[in-house]
């Protein structure tokens, strides 16, 4: 197994704990249904299409809207820092901490695909 399959498979994971963070802390944050739905349903489900859709071609796979690859980091690291943020703010500080490691050693591992993406 390469690192870049050790990598790849990091960064899915983190997709999805971004979305399960997002819908978690949304309704624990939220203080009505209404923001508790907007925080804990709709973002979460803008942002799995964002980074479903909005894609850099052959990033391992077809793009279906392609997007330079500045954008499409710019797209990620806003769904893992809001992912941070609304663990932070729902009062799990060590949980948004270890969600920030994990996403720097991914990045880390994946180095050459942020320069190739940068270029």
């Amino acid at each position: 197994m390469s690192i870049t399959t050790v990598g790849l498979g990091l960064h899915f994971l983190l997709e999805l704990c971004a979305l399960v963070a997002m819908v978690y802390a949304g309704f624990r944050i939220g203080d009505t249904l209404l923001m508790r739905l907007l925080l804990g349903v709709v973002l979460p489900v803008v942002a799995a299409l964002a980074w479903g859709v909005l894609r850099v071609p052959n990033d391992p796979g077809p793009a279906i809207v392609a997007v330079p690859g500045l954008l499409r980091l710019l797209i990620e690291w806003a769904v893992f820092g809001i992912a941070i943020s609304m663990l932070f703010w729902a009062g799990q500080p060590v949980w948004a901490g270890a969600f920030l490691a994990a996403a720097v050693v991914d990045y880390v591992i994946m180095y050459e695909r942020v320069l190739r993406l940068l270029r």
